[in-house]
């Protein structure tokens, strides 16, 4: 039995990569029933090597696979609409229109329905149908620009700034801001999310910060991006590295101590930004004189504002992370755990990813939908 505040909610979710199936990750960890539909006899995209045991964003849910070139399987598409609270498509805009599956249809079958579209650029605007990816995305925000050090190219955050922070996260929460919404007027409504909108909100604070004078265009230059000697990574004696955020006065002064530096006049004043760049180098030295775990020992838990940097390998068994048990392990495979926690409805992962099509004639039997004609 699932659990979660999103218990009962019924997910429809059109199979896709990236963004939309971690959106729905999220949906089906908080609790809802979120089914995918799968190409009928295909192979997921994204789906990695090794089968869907490895493929965490499509967790937690039940496969249905149908031909979505057949009129009887796009019937049984809207059999499953006309059933749910939610809807996920990630494809181009139009295309679910010309599918015969777009929100006028759907949302006449299902008034109820919350339909959530995820795109990159959006669905109307002059790049609407043009292809890209997270990079173009994050790139097309000032994101990308202000990411990286001095002299050097934008660094790629991963996918995780375009795809999951200004996707995923703001398609799950538009879904659920809607899901609210219709508790009161009974209506669903499009949750039109686009990558380019989230990654440009997602920056709202840096761009307040330009426009107040306190925030330039150039890299490594500024407060957060690496550009303050007390807001670093800094490499140690065994080749490892660990990251410090010492912005606060007193937070400032502790790293000082800790570091042996509170005595060294050009520390005294921490945002004399000309010095930055010479205060770094000083506090690179220093760092370079212990290993990772030497320095973790003596500031670790403290207020310095300090972390190991540590790998994908390492970072589950590290203490914290074990004692909240920030990850676990589903079908052997070590993965997040749900996040957030809730008091008195936790999440739960449902299970490993299910082969496309698994799950057909149980759907459709669970949700009251009559068997596809063949």
């Amino acid at each position: 039995m699932a659990s979660g505040p999103l218990n009962g909610v019924k997910v429809v979710e059109f199979a896709g990569i990236g963004p939309g199936p971690f959106c729905c990750m999220m949906l089906s960890d908080m609790g809802a029933d979120v089914v995918r539909i799968d190409r009928g006899g295909g192979v997921r995209g994204g789906t990695p090597k090794g089968g869907p045991t490895y493929d965490l964003t499509a967790r937690g849910r039940r496969s249905v696979a149908l031909d979505l070139k057949q009129p009887a399987d796009i019937e049984t598409a809207l059999a499953l609409i006309e059933k749910a609270d939610v809807l996920v498509e990630g494809f181009r805009p139009g295309v679910m229109e010309r599918l015969g599956l777009g929100p006028d249809i759907a949302l006449q079958r299902n008034p109820r329905l919350v339909y959530g579209r995820m795109t990159g650029w959006g669905q109307t605007g002059p790049l609407s149908q043009a292809a890209g990816h997270d990079i173009n995305y994050i790139a097309l925000t000032g994101a990308l620009h202000a990411m990286g050090r001095k002299g050097t190219p934008p660094a790629p955050p991963l996918n995780l700034v375009g795809d999951f922070g200004g996707g995923a996260l703001y398609l799950a929460f538009g879904i659920c801001a809607a899901l609210v919404e219709r508790a009161t007027s009974g209506k669903g409504q499009v949750v039109d999310a686009a990558i380019t909108d989230g990654t440009a909100s997602l920056m709202a604070m840096m761009y307040g910060l330009r426009a107040a004078g306190i925030w330039t265009d150039t890299r490594d230059d500024n407060l957060l991006d690496g550009g303050a000697h007390f807001y670093d990574v800094y490499e140690t004696s065994d080749g490892k590295f660990v990251s410090v955020g010492s912005i606060e006065p007193q937070f400032y002064a502790l790293l000082l101590d800790k570091t042996g530096l509170k005595d060294d006049p050009a520390f005294s004043f921490s945002m004399n930004k000309p010095e930055w760049p010479a205060l770094s180098e000083k506090l690179a030295s220093v760092f370079r004189t212990k290993t990772r775990d030497e320095w973790c020992a003596l500031m670790e838990g403290s207020d310095v504002c300090f972390a190991p940097v540590l790998s994908m390998a390492e970072a589950p068994t590290h203490p914290h992370n074990a004692a909240r048990r920030s990850f676990e392990e589903v079908g052997g495979v070590v993965q997040p755990a749900t996040a957030p926690r809730f008091s008195r409805t936790p999440g739960a992962i449902q299970g490993p990813a299910r082969p496309p099509g698994a799950d057909t004639v149980a759907v459709l039997a669970d949700w009251g939908v009559a068997p596809i004609p063949t």
